[in-house]
């Protein structure tokens, strides 16, 4: 018999004993993801390239007390994705939560940046998601539940300048989902969760292709991925449609919408005045095409000192300030 975890009174009943799915687990946010479904007494199924690191991962989860299975896993790969959907299945007999989280980042203007790269992360970003979706979705049904959470980020609704290959998977992951909320409405236990993280302290830009020729950094705030993680541990205990981490997020998605031309204008300002400045480096496809040896750490490395909150009046103010000065230019100049 099969009991919503929303039906319990704590995540840690929810979620003791549930098989869930973490793709690019090897690093970063499904790195802390993987650890805080352990710390619940989840069996664990970490996929990802990098097979060394998805056994480090292992090895931290199973101190938990967690069990833990590893499937190395190309989330572009359609076959890959149906392997690691029947290996979850044969080793536990079920899945009650996948998580798309595996995702790559090129920045570069968009005409020096190859096809071939904008291409690969179409194929991870989007295909990838859509390629998990479409190897577990006949397991839920086969069940009848099941939770679905996609790890889409802010880029679903602000555009990333320098980063159009990226800014079409989002939006179009954004699209997909909503698409497939729609048509799943008729199987009340299954759900489709989408998170929007702001930018997060994770080596993920680390692994960027970078075809600016400047060492990459993420622009501040950054969050602390293990809030995303918790989030992801709270929409399976107790799915919601959208969920959004860290105010900033819901701060940068509310000036889209209401300035969209305005806020585009000012992120292209703010990325070119950026790399104007920043120290050179050498150009790299990153792990576009391949896994890489290094940051395969939970944290990159960038966040701001003291916790979030603490810096949450200052920055929303100047952001604030910021685009109320940035709209009177603009109208000026009309």
């Amino acid at each position: 018999m099969h009991i919503p975890p929303y039906l319990f009174m704590d995540k840690r009943t929810a979620l003791a004993g549930q098989t869930v799915v973490i793709t690019g687990a090897s690093s970063g946010a499904g790195r802390a993801a993987a650890l805080e479904f352990a710390r619940y007494g989840a069996n664990v199924v970490i996929a990802a390239r990098n097979e060394a690191a998805l056994n480090a991962v292992k090895a931290e989860c199973e101190e938990l007390g967690a069990q833990v299975l590893v499937v190395t896993t190309d989330t572009s790969d359609a076959k890959s994705m149906i392997n690691l959907v029947n290996a979850a299945v044969y080793w536990q007999d079920r899945i009650d939560v996948w998580i798309n989280n595996a995702g790559v980042l090129a920045a570069g203007d968009f005409d020096v940046t190859p096809m071939a790269v904008h291409e690969q992360i179409i194929k991870t970003n989007l295909l990838g998601y859509m390629n998990g979706a479409h190897a577990v979705l006949p397991v839920f049904k086969k069940q009848q539940w099941g939770t679905l959470i996609n790890n889409i980020s802010i880029g679903g609704f602000l555009p990333v300048p320098y980063g159009a290959g990226y800014t079409a998977s989002k939006f179009g992951l954004r699209g997909w989902s909503e698409a497939l909320k729609a048509e799943l409405a008729g199987w009340p236990e299954i759900y489709i969760c989408d998170l929007f993280p702001a930018f997060l302290d994770t080596p993920g830009i680390l692994h960027a292709a970078n075809y600016t020729g400047k060492v990459l950094k993420p622009a501040p705030p950054v969050y602390d991925p293990v809030r995303l993680a918790q989030a992801m541990v709270s929409t399976a205990a107790d799915p919601s449609s959208n969920a959004y981490v860290g105010s900033t997020s819901l701060l940068l998605k509310f000036s889209h919408a209401v300035f969209p031309e305005l806020t585009t204008k000012v992120t292209g300002f703010v990325i070119r005045r950026y790399l104007k400045n920043a120290y050179q480096i050498a150009l790299s496809d990153g792990n576009i095409f391949t896994t890489v040896d290094y940051g395969m750490s939970m944290h990159g490395g960038f966040g701001l000192p003291g916790k979030p909150k603490a810096h949450r009046k200052y920055i929303a103010g100047a952001m604030i300030v910021g685009l109320a000065a940035g709209l009177m230019l603009f109208k000026s100049r009309k």
